[in-house]
């Protein structure tokens, strides 16, 4: 029964890490992939993986593009939903001034990964239009603004672009005073004494008020370090870029050049070779002469030793 089980197990994981790889698959091979695999698990006996794969819908290019930001940065990515959570709490209590300043600094980052995104999408292939590197912008804005939505992008799986709520969460400070509207207060007479609080009362109230401003600031700070550690990450994600590009560039150069000198080198040896085949004819043609001239010395030799005979002999019929 156990092992059974574990077969089952071991399935349900070769199927999540076939649905995880298919959805990095660009959008125009992505149909002939998600066939041949859903083919493959039918043909093993596995219907329903291969139901589930089946079902799998095409990403839209910003989508691909986002799932492949993800798979292939799972380190960048984590942290960015680690932002995107301490964000959301830091603009649940954060002041006016404070959640400008974050707000300027989420920009930067969502900016920065968006490009990330792009260069691995044009890496891959495929070069994001103006329109899909928006979708991929709003899509890590709302990974940053909504927790359904980081939900959704860190299963890398996304189908279509995400939309980001208007703006991030209220500060609990300021919004209940901007929903609410000010009554003016009832003319009375004197307070009562009951209506007066107590010194205990106001410090409690104050020390409330101190403690919830201490949160604020304490969440205010580890927002701040968040986003700055996320921005040099990303300056050096995109300095370790900046130096592989230059380095395949280099590769790129070396390897024309050595292609170029293999070419002429090519080039030698088949006139090498062409040279050789000439002297080779040369070679034989001379030695084919020389045996020619061999062969007429020789019997010009035979003929002059007979033509000698023929006058030895008749010189000794005279005498």
């Amino acid at each position: 029964m156990e092992r059974r089980h574990g077969r089952r197990a071991g399935a349900a994981s070769d199927v999540e890490a076939v649905l995880d790889d298919l959805y990095t698959t660009p959008p125009p091979g992505f149909v002939a992939r998600r066939e041949a695999l859903a083919l493959a698990a039918r043909t093993a006996g596995r219907t329903e993986d291969s139901r589930r794969i089946h079902a799998a819908r095409r990403p839209t290019l910003a989508a691909w593009a986002a799932n492949l930001l993800l798979r292939s940065q799972p380190e960048e990515s984590r942290r960015f939903l680690e932002l995107g959570r301490a964000l959301r709490d830091a603009y649940r209590t954060l002041d006016a001034e404070g959640i400008k300043e974050l707000s300027e600094q989420r920009r930067r980052v969502v900016a920065a990964l968006s490009r990330q995104a792009a260069d691995l999408a044009r890496a891959a292939g495929h070069r994001l239009s103006d329109a899909a590197q928006q979708d991929v912008e709003a899509t890590l804005r709302a990974v940053l603004a909504d927790e359904d939505a980081a939900d959704q992008w860190a299963t890398g799986r996304l189908e279509g672009p995400l939309t980001p709520p208007s703006d991030f969460p209220s500060p609990t400070g300021t919004s209940t005073a901007a929903r609410t509207p000010r009554k003016a207060p009832k003319r009375t007479a004197a307070p009562s004494a009951s209506a007066v609080a107590s010194p205990s009362a106001t410090r409690a109230k104050d020390d409330l008020t101190d403690r919830r401003r201490r949160k604020r600031q304490e969440e205010l700070a580890r927002a701040r370090k968040a986003a700055k550690e996320a921005e040099r990450r990303l300056r050096d994600r995109r300095a370790e870029r900046a130096d592989a590009d230059a380095a395949s560039q280099r590769a790129r150069d070396r390897h024309e050049q050595a292609r170029e000198e293999a070419a002429a080198a090519e080039r030698q040896l088949q006139q090498a070779r062409e040279e050789l085949e000439r002297a080779d004819r040369e070679q034989q043609e001379a030695e084919d002469r020389l045996q020619a001239t061999a062969d007429a010395l020789a019997q010009a030799e035979r003929a002059a030793g007979e033509a000698a005979d023929e006058v030895e002999r008749l010189s000794a019929s005279d005498g």
